[in-house]
């Protein structure tokens, strides 16, 4: 695995994302109001939407763009709808969370951003 430190916990707002920039797309980081931590591209399987923009709640979040739930530890979307998107290993260390960026170069990472 290819752990990445992307920030301290508090960074990500509770029930809110923050955006990891990689060469191979952004990652959205969820914290749920349970201070859970997810990572997931950030790109609805609908229609690409921007899941970071969506509105968290319980364990899953809903896209801003169609109102897709997905499921953020597995990335799959609810019933009725049907598909998934990619998601990514966290943990958190001493209060920091650290992502298994996988097929990301973690050395081009740029660091978390916040959602508009």
């Amino acid at each position: 695995m290819s752990w990445l430190d992307v920030g301290a916990l508090g960074a990500i707002p509770s029930r809110g994302a923050r955006v990891l920039t990689t060469p191979d797309g952004a990652i959205a980081l969820f914290r749920t109001g349970n201070d859970r931590v997810y990572a997931l591209r950030d790109r609805c399987p609908h229609r690409g939407g921007p899941l970071s923009q969506g509105i968290v709640h319980g364990d899953c979040v809903t896209c801003p763009l169609h109102d897709w739930v997905i499921e953020l530890a597995t990335g799959s979307a609810r019933a009725p709808d049907d598909g998934a998107v990619e998601t990514f290993p966290v943990r958190i260390d001493n209060g920091r969370v650290l992502v298994d960026v996988q097929a990301s170069d973690p050395s081009k990472a740029v660091g978390l951003s916040a959602t508009a």
